[in-house]
């Protein structure tokens, strides 16, 4: 999830489980210990640009990492906190805030290896965006709660119960998420049989900041299909169709294998979970299926770029956001669960 959240969720976590009497240290030691992990962002090459997608959400991330990821987190902040806490102290809290990190990315759509090194599978529960206001929201206005000093507080006494309350709020939308996604699976299935096709391979999402708004990708005969879905209440749901393009084979590069770009290729197709087409647009550009401006799009927001003067370079990488007003108004009544023109 976005940086602000991360730091919050660390924050509640850590003052919750300790409940130390020294919140404001523990909310800052917290919040710091749960950004640390995405410091693998920052890891880059100039020639391979496949490297940061490889790396982030990977090792920092992983499960098996948070004893080091804690020490690394700990060694940094008590040079600041040590008049408020000892070494001990702030290498439990850091522990607990840098936990939360890798945990709360596997709640999204991106995918997060927290098995690694034993697995390299990514795991993704697609039960919330990797931006939500209104979760950022209610974090903020617990975090808030305990920061500010203690003569300010009305109503509940300080402690942990603001702590209790943040993630008390987390939680809720996170049962919400999950109950959304099995009803936009079923959607998705439904939209399937009505077309009469067999799902071979099904990605069901939230769209950004929101839990009404879906997408559903799959794949059937080696066409990748996009739709979106808007959940409601009460009444039917509505359907929105998409985009449909075939899949692209890894056997289709079989004239240049033992290059490096066929091997950049294989990275990103496993990157991808297969979800492989070509841009509608760039025909020199592999994206990645799941992901589009709209629920509905094939045209990717992201993809690597083939260069066939010159199979042993690297592929580049590119983003395709297109945030126009075209996007946004067709996002919106979507939201709104109107017919599109």
């Amino acid at each position: 999830m976005d940086p602000l959240t991360h730091g919050l969720v660390g924050a509640l976590t850590a003052q919750s489980i300790t409940r130390h009497r020294k919140i404001r240290p523990t909310l800052i030691t917290g919040f710091f210990a749960a950004l640390l992990a995405d410091l693998d962002t920052f890891i880059h090459s100039s020639s391979d640009p496949l490297l940061n997608v490889e790396i982030h959400r990977q090792f920092t991330h992983a499960l098996v990492f948070i004893p080091v990821g804690a020490l690394v987190a700990a060694i940094l902040m008590f040079w600041f906190q040590r008049r408020h806490l000892s070494f001990t102290e702030v290498y439990i809290i850091s522990f607990i805030g840098y936990a939360t990190s890798g945990l709360l990315d596997a709640f999204t759509s991106y995918g997060t290896q927290l098995l690694w090194p034993f697995s390299d599978a990514r795991i993704a529960w697609n039960i919330v965006s990797v931006v939500d206001p209104v979760i950022t929201i209610g974090l903020l206005v617990a975090f808030f709660m305990l920061f500010r000093p203690e003569r300010h507080i009305m109503g509940p006494p300080r402690g942990s119960g603001w702590a209790y309350a943040g993630l008390a709020w987390l939680g809720f939308f996170l049962i919400i998420g999950f109950a959304q996604l099995q009803r936009a699976k079923d959607a998705a299935y439904d939209i399937a049989r009505e077309r009469s096709h067999i799902m071979e391979r099904v990605v069901v999402k939230p769209t950004l900041g929101n839990r009404v708004l879906w997408r559903s990708t799959y794949v059937r005969n080696d066409t990748v299909y996009a739709d979106g879905i808007r959940l409601t209440w009460f009444g039917e749901n509505v359907y929105y169709q998409g985009d449909a393009q075939p899949l692209v084979r890894l056997d289709t590069f079989d004239e240049i294998q033992s290059t490096t770009q066929f091997n950049d290729i294989k990275r990103f197709y496993h990157l991808s979970d297969g979800f492989l087409i070509r841009h509608p647009d760039q025909a020199d550009v592999i994206g990645d299926a799941r992901y589009a401006m709209l629920p509905t799009s094939l045209i990717p927001l992201w993809g690597i770029r083939l260069d066939s003067t010159d199979t042993n370079a690297h592929v580049g990488f590119a983003y395709f956001r297109d945030a126009s007003s075209e996007n946004r108004s067709t996002l919106w009544t979507m939201l709104r669960a109107r017919e599109l023109d």
